[in-house]
């Protein structure tokens, strides 16, 4: 076996150079859009508790969010795989920006279904700013893949931190405008989902799934005509049970982190808290989710997938106990323990879209990315609906407590795939 990689034509832009501009493309974009995604985190059960008057179905937007984010996962896979990662993430992006305004609109009007409507469409931007990740590391080689994911999903640490502590001058310039207080984040958000799809429109080129596909083309035919070549892209997937298992670990981890999530700024509304106070810790927990994925990126490069997915439910189990015991009126201690639910979350995705992105071959990567996004929004959509019926029924810290513990699930999960490998 020979170290020397395969030939790759002249003709076809350097894969290197190329994996450099397109990590700073989506970097800028993602910035962008983590200020969009922002908002409905942060106002939209308090849109709807203002609107329907009850807690129970505070929930439902989160739900309705993240189901519409499963749809858009469909639809991003598809366009990509058959078109590029380019046309795909900007459609998804403006498809997000019209569920922006179609929530202003609700807003104004005092119009519930519209609302839920709205809330359903602005999904698409939640799934295109997670389908993102896998455009870092189309061009990646195997051993780099995570840190590439992780660079991506860092950037929008920015715009997601700074989108929630927006909320009390964005209301007020809402209100200025006629447009009630709690929507006037999502002002911000549709125009930052559409300065996200004019950066990806004119500057993501050349499109890095379809380069990746010719690179390998090439160096496939080269090694065919050249048998003694090493084509230095030996499959490293962990075959079907690989698949199954980035899919649970991404599916567990979403799960938990939306149900806790979406009812914290409606448990510490009902201690007294102001939306100031809850766009804190919701910006404290988003930048949790995202900051530490440079870290993330290489402990999975460097100690593998299965251990940063157990650590995944370790931390996971913390951060619904911390939740569970905080005092409702100590902001300090709820902050923890979002911070710590983003963590656990931002193990489980780093580490499982590594997995994921190993085990799929290029010919089918973007299709089945989308296919385990949509497992991973029905996931989220259930977290939500079912977190304002759980904290109706029983207590918040109820409901944190059975997050913790549903997240230890990943543990034997890990442990048996292991023992097969």
């Amino acid at each position: 076996m020979t170290s020397t990689a395969p030939a790759v034509p002249a003709s076809i832009p350097d894969a290197a150079q190329a994996q450099r501009r397109i990590l700073r493309v989506l970097v800028a974009s993602q910035i962008l859009s983590g200020a969009g995604l922002a908002a409905g985190v942060t106002v939209g059960a308090l849109l709807a508790q203002d609107m329907l008057g009850t807690t129970s179905l505070a929930g439902l937007p989160s739900a309705l969010f993240t189901a519409g984010s499963a749809l858009a996962a469909i639809t991003v896979g598809r366009i990509s795989q058959a078109r590029g990662r380019r046309p795909g993430l900007a459609t998804g992006y403006l498809t997000g920006a019209i569920g922006s305004a179609g929530v202003i609109t609700a807003a104004v009007l005092n119009n519930p279904v519209l609302l839920f409507i709205a809330l359903f469409v602005y999904g698409a931007g939640t799934a295109t700013n997670l389908q993102a990740r896998y455009a870092g590391a189309d061009l990646a080689p195997p051993g780099h893949r995570a840190r590439a994911v992780s660079t991506v999903l860092v950037a929008t640490t920015l715009g997601g931190v700074a989108g929630p502590n927006l909320a009390a001058p964005a209301g007020t310039l809402a209100e200025h405008l006629g447009i009630p207080h709690l929507a006037g984040l999502f002002v911000i958000s549709g125009a930052a989902y559409a300065l996200a799809a004019l950066v990806l429109v004119i500057w993501l080129r050349p499109d890095p799934l379809l380069l990746a596909r010719t690179v390998a083309q090439a160096k496939e035919a080269d090694a065919a005509a050249n048998p003694a070549t090493d084509s230095g892209d030996a499959d490293t997937g962990e075959g079907r049970t690989g698949v199954v298992l980035g899919a649970l670990v991404m599916i567990l981890t979403q799960l938990v982190m939306v149900a806790i999530m979406t009812m914290t700024p409606v448990h510490m509304h009902d201690h007294g808290h102001s939306t100031a106070a809850s766009g804190l810790v919701i910006g404290i927990h988003i930048g949790a989710m995202y900051l530490p994925s440079p870290l993330t990126g290489w402990l999975v490069d460097r100690y593998g997938h299965m251990k940063i997915a157990a650590a995944s439910g370790i931390t996971l189990l913390a951060a619904g106990t911390f939740a569970a015991t905080a005092p409702g009126d100590s902001v300090a201690l709820l902050a923890l323990a979002l911070a710590l639910l983003g963590l656990g979350w931002n193990f489980g995705l780093v580490s499982g879209t590594a997995i994921i992105t190993d085990t799929v071959p290029l010919a089918t990567r973007a299709k089945t990315q989308g296919l385990v996004d949509v497992s991973i929004a029905i996931a989220g959509a259930t977290g939500g609906i079912t977190s304002g019926i759980m904290v109706a029924a029983t207590s918040y810290p109820a409901l944190a407590l059975t997050g913790g513990a549903l997240s230890l699930a990943l543990l034997p999960a890990v442990a048996a795939t292991a023992y097969r490998r």
